[in-house]
């Protein structure tokens, strides 16, 4: 799954003004369920993560938390990863002693 999040940063300042443009950055997020609810998680942007009652609120919710995420990084003057097109994702059966 392949979540667009809209980021407003202004590259002159550290705060928002009047002058703000808008990135685009796409990021894979992996969903899966967790007990009752739905974890959500960001490979490319370790300690980027949420959970949600339903796939469609936690979607929701990680699409906000990046939008943070980024925010806190561009705080830190920290530059925002580009991940590039998966090329491989699939589950594999592994036999292990029982």
């Amino acid at each position: 799954m392949q979540i667009a999040v809209h980021c407003c940063y202004d590259p002159g300042e550290s705060s928002l003004s009047e002058d703000v443009q808008m990135a685009i950055h796409q990021f894979t997020v992996v969903i899966e369920p967790d007990e009752d609810a739905f974890h959500a998680y960001v490979p490319a942007l370790p300690g980027c993560h949420t959970f949600g009652a339903t796939v469609e609120e936690a979607q929701n919710n990680v699409a906000e938390a990046i939008a943070l995420h980024i925010e806190s990084m561009q705080e830190g003057g920290e530059s925002i990863p580009v991940e590039r097109e998966p090329l491989f994702i699939t589950r594999l059966s592994v036999p292990a002693a029982a």
